[in-house]
């Protein structure tokens, strides 16, 4: 096996995969983005109760941040009561095809992780 260069690791520009993480990382961003992708526009409500275990709290600072990065849009509509409703943005749909890979690579590889978890 060859030796690393460590010269030629070094000039790796890491910086777009470090961008990349910083929008999706976390326990809860790719599962909102999951979500949205299947029910392409959802309530509020309607993620807490697919989302299960997510507090208010958290998906109310995960939403913002998901709509800060342009990843999904948020819809407020003038009515009593206030409805509100989330959709992916063009360029959070393109991370779809990602994380679907993502779910095949865990259907194939994680089985073991799954029943362990039950």
């Amino acid at each position: 096996m060859d030796k690393i260069n460590l010269e030629e690791f070094r000039n790796i520009d890491m910086n777009p995969f470090d961008g990349a993480l910083k929008l999706i990382s976390g326990k809860w961003k790719m599962n909102l983005l999951f979500c949205l992708s299947e029910f392409d526009t959802m309530r509020y409500g309607e993620i807490k109760k697919t989302l299960g275990s997510i507090t208010p709290h958290v998906l109310s600072v995960k939403l913002k941040e998901l709509e800060a990065n342009e990843l999904i849009e948020r819809h407020e509509y003038p009515q009593v009561p206030p409805k509100v409703e989330y959709t992916l943005t063009d360029k959070g749909r393109t991370l779809i095809p990602i994380l679907r890979s993502i779910c095949d690579w865990g259907k194939e590889y994680c089985v073991d992780f799954q029943d362990k978890q039950e």
